[in-house]
């Protein structure tokens, strides 16, 4: 029996004539980087001359200067590196390489094409490495592998790691030019106005923790948010780890028909108009559910990833964050749940999405004369708090006094706002239908 070939040795992908293409189509017409500053990125260039003169011509780009042959010779000058790339003769060569500017991007997409080969061939030697690191749990491994590739795939999407100023400050401009006519809010609104005047929305990369005791309606609430974020065609993904998905679509239909949730069933089985109509519209919405139950940390990020491979998220809800479990099923609850917070809070960096992680109280709010929760009681560990842009509790007096003077009102306490106010805003809960609504409206709005 013959033994298989020994693999041909392989060189590292590059392609250094398209580097010097690319370089040169941008000296030769002023216009050129506009085609390819979007995608392309001084880190792509294999030599690391290129990558100096191209980061150069960036900067020049930048102050709204032609990167041309004396406007990067200068920044080079500047930046003590125009020696070091060979000197002024070497822009020269560049401009005299290429006749024409045309094909500047399909030269580019090559530079990016085998700077990703390269990038791939780094992350497959870590993930190598992974697979003999016996000390690590399993889980660790497999979510550092797949952050690895995902990390891959967003810096091809997102450009480059290090931001400039005036990046963040056109994309903020941007952000608040698509909300002019929603107000103030500058991120994914929960669709009841007194809430969101004082939230300002849910913001990209916040953890925000809608938190109560059992029985209060943290579930219903975060079912109302998803279903008007869903009503306005963005995207939202629920892990549900304690209610099952045919539940949550009971729960919706209720809220499309605006009826009890128990009458569900029987007007569907009776062939309701209606209830068939609410079921179809409900059917059509961007609502995607996941309800593994004990899913880890680890496992609902990655989830997560694929998930968003598929459609552009708008919001994350997590229902609930105590029976997440953590990356490893040695540690006690307290390190189990500063894991699954940490890992939320990084997954909503990570998306650039906001994440509405349910949770639960302790006792102590029974115990106290006054009922209304505070951040001391959440439970379970002290990282809860640390780590959310914004913690909600849901504070219902009918619960705790009879007779109540607010009967139906349930109040959203906003006790903590890292990046805002912090306030409460009062909500009708209709028991019957599970469902929150406006106090000034039949309605929440399904405005932004």
């Amino acid at each position: 029996m013959s033994l298989p070939a020994e693999p041909a040795l392989r060189s590292v992908p590059c392609d250094l004539d398209a580097e010097r293409a690319t370089l040169g189509a941008i000296l030769l017409d002023r216009e050129a980087i506009i085609a390819v500053a979007p995608f392309l990125t001084p880190a792509h260039f294999y030599l690391e001359k290129h990558a100096q003169i191209y980061a150069a011509m960036l900067a020049c780009y930048g102050r709204r200067e032609p990167p041309d042959l004396t406007t990067v010779s200068g920044e080079l000058r500047r930046q003590g590196q125009l020696e070091g790339v060979g000197g002024a003769s070497v822009l020269g060569e560049l401009l005299a390489g290429v006749p024409t500017a045309v094909h500047v991007e399909y030269y580019a997409r090559s530079v990016e094409r085998t700077a990703v080969g390269r990038a791939l061939i780094e992350a497959g030697g870590q993930i190598v490495a992974l697979g003999y690191d016996d000390a690590l749990p399993i889980e660790e491994r497999l979510d550092a592998a797949a952050q690895r590739i995902f990390q891959l795939s967003s810096a091809r999407q997102l450009g480059q790691d290090f931001v400039s100023v005036s990046t963040v400050a056109s994309e903020y401009l941007d952000a608040l030019a698509a909300t002019a006519d929603e107000g103030d809010l500058l991120g994914i609104g929960a669709g009841y106005p007194d809430l969101d005047r004082i939230t300002q929305g849910m913001k990209p990369g916040e953890l925000v923790v809608l938190a109560a005791r059992p029985g209060v309606g943290k579930t219903a609430l975060a079912l109302c948010i998803a279903y008007h974020v869903a009503q306005r065609g963005q995207h939202v993904g629920i892990f549900s780890l304690e209610m099952d998905r045919e539940l949550l679509l009971q729960r919706l239909i209720a809220l499309e028909l605006r009826v009890p949730t128990n009458q569900v069933p029987r007007l569907l089985r009776r062939g309701d108009h209606a209830a068939i109509a609410a079921l179809a519209r409900v059917a059509e919405l961007p609502i995607h559910i996941d309800h593994t139950p004990s899913l880890n940390v680890l496992a609902i990020r990655d989830r997560a990833r694929r998930l968003a491979s598929a459609h552009p998220i708008e919001l994350w809800v997590v229902d609930y964050l105590q029976l997440a479990q953590g990356a490893s099923a040695r540690d006690d609850e307290v390190k189990r749940i500063t894991a699954v917070s940490q890992g939320l809070t990084s997954m909503a960096r990570e998306f650039r999405v906001p994440v509405l992680a349910l949770s639960q109280l302790s006792r102590a709010v029974e115990s106290r004369a006054a009922h209304v929760p505070m951040l001391s009681d959440l439970r379970g560990s002290g990282s809860i708090e640390q780590d959310a842009s914004q913690v909600w509790f849901i504070y219902r007096e009918e619960l705790y006094d009879d007779p109540c003077d607010r009967p139906g009102v349930a109040e959203i306490h906003v006790a903590k706002h890292r990046n805002g106010e912090t306030g409460v805003a009062s909500l009708r809960f209709e028991h019957a239908s599970t469902r929150f609504v406006s106090l000034s409206r039949a309605m929440p709005s399904d405005g932004r």
